[in-house]
């Protein structure tokens, strides 16, 4: 269920302020979070009002807040009402779902690289009609897909520590300016999938608000069952020094599905003395050297 939203009552520090140039334009307390909507005319009063309502902002938050300030954005600021949340019953922070509208397609990012002790990951999920999303500004790159790997990565901390070591390879091969498609895919199409396609529940659920009635995804497209939603998933390792712009996207008109997969084939082990068993066992040793290689070339391992 979707919790209670409670609108407070302005107080009088919460007003405009000459002083200050800041303007408080809604306070709310939603489940867990109390929450407060900014808008400012300049950098100094915004880091003023947050710092005299107990935020700690650190060095170069000034410079970045100025620059959003600029471009006419509000601030959405949530608070932890940890009373709140003992009553609640929860421990753990659920996720916050924002709805807004706006000309630009981005994500701003460079606020979050002020405080953060080195680079961080951030997974971007887009739901869009025509077809997959690509970042403007920055480098959208293909991660390495359709390998032949070694079968010992079907243990999952074995693939877990392969994956990371992939992803970092990658990373580190596009300059570390490259923003990574991981998973596109339509969801008209099954065939094959990793997990069935999003229902139209679920899609209205997280904001796709132009899908309506039930769907029944089948093997290909069918406009009159399924809905018109393609899902792109972006993963970005970013940092001030190599991602000094926020993300910027658009919507191209790609359809074409895509996502990262790698084989592990596990060796045949029957009996037999049959010539095919003899030339099947011959092959495993040059086919286990491939599959080595292909793993030390993703990875950088030896």
């Amino acid at each position: 269920a979707a919790p209670a939203v409670r609108r407070h009552p302005m107080s009088a520090s919460m007003t405009r302020t000459a002083g200050l140039g800041v303007t408080v334009e809604a306070t709310y307390t939603v489940g867990e979070y109390d929450i407060v909507i900014l808008s400012a005319e300049q950098s100094g009063g915004r880091e003023t009002w947050l710092t005299s309502e107990g935020y700690r902002l650190p060095t170069g938050a000034r410079e970045v807040l100025g620059s959003y300030i600029k471009q006419g954005m509000r601030f959405f600021v949530a608070r932890v009402n940890l009373e709140e949340q003992a009553s609640l019953g929860y421990s753990y922070l659920r996720p916050l779902q924002i709805a807004y509208e706006s000309p630009k397609f981005m994500l701003p990012i460079r606020l979050g690289t002020v405080n953060a002790d080195g680079p961080q990951d951030l997974f971007v999920f887009t739901l869009t009609r025509k077809g997959r999303v690509e970042t403007r500004n920055y480098r959208t790159v293909k991660l390495p897909t359709g390998m032949d790997l070694p079968g010992f990565l079907k243990d999952r901390d074995e693939f877990a520590d392969f994956y990371q070591a992939m992803f970092s390879r990658q990373v580190d091969e596009a300059n570390r300016r490259g923003v990574f498609l991981e998973y596109a895919w339509d969801m008209a199409w099954c065939d094959p999938c990793a997990a069935d396609p999003l229902s139209s529940t679920e899609l209205r659920e997280v904001g796709v608000f132009w899908v309506n009635g039930p769907s029944q995804p089948t093997g290909r497209p069918d406009p009159n069952t399924a809905p018109d939603v393609f899902v792109t998933r972006l993963h970005v390792r970013y940092d001030a020094e190599h991602f000094p712009d926020d993300l910027r996207f658009q919507e191209t008109a790609d359809r074409s599905n895509y996502q990262g997969r790698y084989i592990l084939r596990q060796p045949w082990e029957g009996g037999g003395t049959c010539a095919e068993v003899a030339r099947y066992r011959q092959t495993l040793a040059a086919r286990h050297e491939r599959e080595a290689q292909t793993l030390a070339s993703l990875t950088g391992w030896r």
